[in-house]
Parts: structure tokens; C-alpha cells; sequence
């Protein structure tokens, strides 16, 4: 993973004049062939065949939706998915981490440039107190961490959700030393995320004020009603990975970031902390981190992104809210596919943006 200057060019994309906000229900519109075959394709294709939702927004109308499949339980019948079926998004809660926290820099109340306020990292000579809030947030913060979803001995995340660490996730994370000099290195941390939600916690209070804070001030505004999080023990936002939405409102995710992080007038993120997200800060090349292997993929303030000027919240399993600005769209996919099987997941996406395209 290589650093990379600001190769691409921020933008955002204005609500077209007319068609409504969808804070309450979505405007729709009426897909094209191409895009109703691309949407079916998304629940019958080997490895993509396991999708539970798709929805495909383009000038702020929403053209396709499909949902299928069942949610499985150990302790009842599997639940069949529904439009109304608020899902697990995994990692794509740390791109609502990102808003969370640029809400409170719009505030004035935290400084990306600054040292991050770890209470853990403050005693003298200790030098992950140089370590800001950027680099976390770029993942470029150089603690050590093991990012590994398979070998639960050796991986830090799997200890961290599942084991010691998840009455308390940010202390664990917090807890991990120097592997490299901060800012000089990029390692994907889901660890590094819940270091940061120990921040918003600490700055708007543990426990139901961060879930107010969540809800009141990121969720709500943008219809995000169905959305849940998921908070530990210690009243931290699991901000690596538990946030619950239907695709509907995922797709109001992605369009708050499509919007510059205005929504019917409204600032809800600033728009400097929306285009901070689309420059890039490291790359790599068949890197199988949450479903970036493959091509040269880019990563920014906890969202990736493309050479021509995508970028996108991407989740554990093959979950995925793709923000294109150049076709005014967003594209939502929810479900289950296996690591290897990740190229047709790419593959699916890449075709449905150049439907777009034709049809723009």
C-alpha cells in the first residue's frame, strides 16, 4: 500500500430541479432493460446468487429494487428479506463513523489535524499520542493490527467482536502498540474505527447519548428511521461494524455523500469533510480487504474509492453503497459472497454503472 497525492477530483452532484428528497419515500422512475436484467442477474449469477437486496438510485429517483433470499437464525425459522428488512452492513458503519465524526468537526468540537483525544495515549513519551485524528481515519495511524475474518488465533477483529475485546472495543483497540511510525504506513484496522467511535463517544457521552447523537444528528435527518447501531458495554458505537438499514436507506446514504453532505438545504456533514472523502491516500493492488482485491483500488476517510471517481462504503460479505458522481447514482448491494468470489461481485457493479452511462 503506497501513499498517493489527490489523483482524483472531489465532486458532488446537486438534487436535480423538481424530483423530491427521499427523506420520507423515494421518487422512482422506470429502469431500463439493460438495468432490469442487471438487477435480476444480482440474485442468480454464481457468486453474486446469495443477495438479499439491490437498489439502484440515478438522478434522485430510484429506478430498480429487488430483495430475496432469507436471513438465517439459530434460534427460529429464517427470516425471508423484504423491503422492510433493516440489514447488516459490517464495515460500511465506518463510512457512517465518518459522518458522525464530521458533524462534530463542523462543530468545532474536533480537529482531524490534531492529536487524537485517546486517554490511553496520553502519558508522557508515549508515542501514539502523536497519532491524529486524519491517520486514523486514513488508516495510516501505525498501530498493529491483524485484519484477518478467518484465522480466529491470529486475528485481532475476530478478538476484538467476538471475544475479550467486545464488552469494551475501543479499549482494545486503543490497547494495540506502535508497529510503525503514524502516517507512515496504510493498514486496514477495524480497530483503528472503534478507536475513533471511543472519540465520538467521548466528546457526546457513552451510552444512549451516542445513540441519540447517531440517530438525531446523521440517521434522521436523512430518513434513515428503520437504521439501528449497535453499542458495546461500555456505551461505544461498534463503529467498525454494526449498523442495521434496509437498502432504501442505505441508498439515503449514499446519496447524503452524492449530495456533498447537504440534504434538502440542510448541512448535515460539511461539504469539505464530504470531498476529503473522494481524495485519495493510499492505494494497493489485490489487497482482499473487505472485497478491495482485484484492480488498483484507493482508500480515504474510511470510504474507497476508483480512478474515475467512484467511491463507496464496502462491507464484510460483499456489502456495498457505490457513490457515482459523473452518473449521478448510487448503487446498494446487500448479501452474502465469499471473499474469492469478489470479481463477480466487481464485475456486477461495473456493468451496472456503464448501463447507467448508456441510458444517462
Amino acid at each position: 500500500m503506497t501513499n498517493v497525492p489527490g489523483d482524483t477530483t472531489p465532486t458532488w452532484v446537486p438534487q436535480p430541479d423538481g424530483v423530491g428528497w427521499p427523506t420520507a419515500a423515494w421518487p422512482t422512475g422506470t429502469p431500463s432493460p439493460g438495468l432490469a436484467a442487471l438487477v435480476d442477474r444480482a440474485f442468480a449469477e454464481p457468486g453474486l446468487e446469495q443477495s438479499y437486496a439491490v437498489a439502484v438510485v440515478q438522478h434522485g429517483r430510484l429506478l430498480a429494487e429487488r430483495y430475496g433470499g432469507a436471513l438465517p437464525s439459530f434460534t427460529h425459522a429464517p427470516t425471508p428479506v423484504t423491503v422492510d428488512t433493516p440489514l447488516l452492513g459490517w464495515s460500511m458503519a465506518k463510512s457512517v463513523l465518518h459522518a458522525a465524526l464530521g458533524v462534530l468537526v463542523g462543530e468545532g468540537r474536533l480537529d482531524p489535524d490534531a492529536p487524537a483525544p485517546v486517554p490511553a495515549w496520553g502519558a508522557p513519551g508515549d508515542p501514539r499520542g502523536a497519532i491524529t485524528v486524519r491517520q486514523l481515519l486514513q488508516m495510516r495511524d501505525g498501530l498493529r493490527w491483524n485484519e484477518d475474518y478467518v484465522d480466529a488465533g491470529a486475528s485481532d477483529v475476530i478478538e476484538m467482536l467476538f471475544g475479550t475485546g467486545q464488552g469494551d472495543v475501543a479499549g482494545f483497540a486503543a490497547d494495540r502498540p506502535l508497529a510503525a511510525a503514524p502516517g507512515t504506513r496504510f493498514n486496514y484496522s477495524s480497530g483503528t474505527s472503534n478507536v475513533l467511535a471511543g472519540v465520538l463517544g467521548d466528546l457526546v457521552g457513552r451510552g444512549e447519548e451516542t445513540r441519540r447523537f447517531l440517530v438525531e444528528r446523521v440517521l434522521a435527518p436523512i430518513g434513515m428511521h428503520d437504521a439501528t447501531v449497535t453499542l458495546d458495554d461500555a456505551g461505544t458505537f461498534v463503529g467498525s461494524s454494526y449498523v442495521y438499514a434496509t437498502a432504501r436507506s442505505w441508498a439515503r446514504f449514499g446519496t447524503l455523500y452524492l449530495r456533498g453532505g447537504t440534504w434538502d438545504a440542510t448541512t448535515v456533514v460539511p461539504e469539505h469533510w464530504v470531498l476529503d472523502a473522494q481524495r485519495p491516500t493510499s492505494a494497493h493492488v489485490d489487497d482482499e480487504v473487505d472485497g478491495a482485491c482485484g484492480t488498483r483500488t484507493l482508500y480515504s476517510h474510511h470510504w474507497w474509492l476508483d480512478d474515475e471517481g467512484a467511491c463507496w462504503a464496502s462491507g464484510h460479505e460483499g456489502q456495498r453503497v457505490v457513490v457515482v458522481p459523473a452518473l449521478d447514482a448510487v448503487i446498494v448491494r446487500l448479501g452474502r459472497t465469499e471473499t474469492e468470489r469478489y470479481p463477480e461481485l466487481r464485475a456486477w457493479v461495473a456493468d451496472v454503472r456503464a448501463e447507467l452511462a448508456s441510458t444517462a
